[in-house]
């Protein structure tokens, strides 16, 4: 069971399963689309297992959290996967390590040698309506976003992420003490998330405590003195200003920090081409591609790769 389930997931003549982070998917969504970010696969694949009486473990991978933007939000995001046990009239012991079967949905490579952490079901349905409160509030949809997260924490109250999204959504809500409470409340228990600091700042600037936000913000640069996306936008503000040296200078500082971010590669490759760099060009925006995380972005790299290989391809003369 285990086995056949896991050959219809990965198998090209089966599912044919394509991860794309654009949406977070319920398992119906996930099987209709066949796609989805690792969230959905997870769910899908637990609902799966359900029907076919196999217990289900799931695991969140501790390992440094990948960023991303949508205009003026920045997102944090983290990874899952799930466990496949056998069913209990054909397990010998409730614990045979043998017996169990992870799928995950990134190369086995991106999660060698990092610790993994056991989480309940609870936990997961928490994560999905963080996500969809997220993706509500990147599409300005913050009355949605509110009743997504709210249902998020009613769900597991001990998942703090959901705490620092509705912060979030308070102050776009103009409810700043409300924010300044869940962030206070989360900092409390993770007082050196970089993330919560960064948001507790713009808080305590928009409430005029201004001298609590100075001393927050020492505290963070010596956390993190190169937050993320710092040298992205000031590459793209040398780009702008047509100073293509400097821009490039900056994309490849970021690329050190993430290697693997389509969005760093991409305008690294811009950079490149206006630099009359052509090969560079294409080479960043070849790892921009393979490492898109939707669709619609795959396809936005794709067409420039084209676009810039047919303008420098030799001309055939028949």
């Amino acid at each position: 069971m285990q086995q056949g389930l896991f050959d219809a997931l990965y198998s090209e003549k089966q599912l044919k399963l394509e991860y794309n982070a654009e949406h977070t998917r319920n398992a119906a969504q996930t099987f209709t689309a066949r796609t989805g970010n690792c969230l959905s696969l997870v769910i899908m694949t637990a609902a799966f297992a359900k029907e076919l009486g196999l217990p289900v473990h799931y695991q969140t991978i501790v390992m440094d959290r990948a960023w991303s933007r949508n205009d003026d939000l920045y997102f944090a995001s983290g990874h899952v996967n799930i466990t496949l046990a056998k069913r209990l009239s054909e397990a010998r012991v409730s614990f045979d390590q043998s017996s169990l079967l992870t799928i995950d949905f990134l190369p086995p490579e991106d999660t060698a040698g990092q610790r993994r952490q056991d989480i309940d079901e609870n936990t997961i349905v928490a994560m999905y309506m963080n996500n969809r409160a997220a993706e509500a509030l990147a599409a300005h949809q913050l009355d949605d976003a509110y009743w997504w997260v709210r249902e998020a924490i009613r769900q597991d109250a001990s998942f703090l992420p959901s705490y620092n999204t509705l912060a979030v959504i308070y102050r776009r809500h103009d409810n700043l003490p409300e924010a300044e409470h869940a962030l206070r409340l989360v900092f409390e228990r993770e007082p050196d998330s970089t993330v919560v600091m960064f948001n507790l700042i713009g808080v305590l600037n928009d409430l005029g405590k201004f001298s609590e936000s100075k001393a927050l913000t020492a505290q963070l640069t010596k956390l993190q003195p190169d937050a993320p996306f710092q040298a992205f936008n000031l590459g793209m503000a040398a780009m702008r200003a047509g100073d293509f040296k400097t821009a490039k200078q900056q994309f490849t500082k970021e690329i050190a920090r993430d290697p693997y971010y389509h969005e760093f590669q991409y305008w690294l490759g811009i950079a490149c081409l206006r630099l009359g760099e052509t090969d560079q060009a294409l080479k960043h925006l070849s790892i921009a591609m393979e490492n898109s995380t939707s669709r619609s972005a795959h396809d936005l790299y794709a067409a420039k790769f084209d676009l810039i290989k047919s303008h420098t391809s030799p001309l055939l003369v028949h």
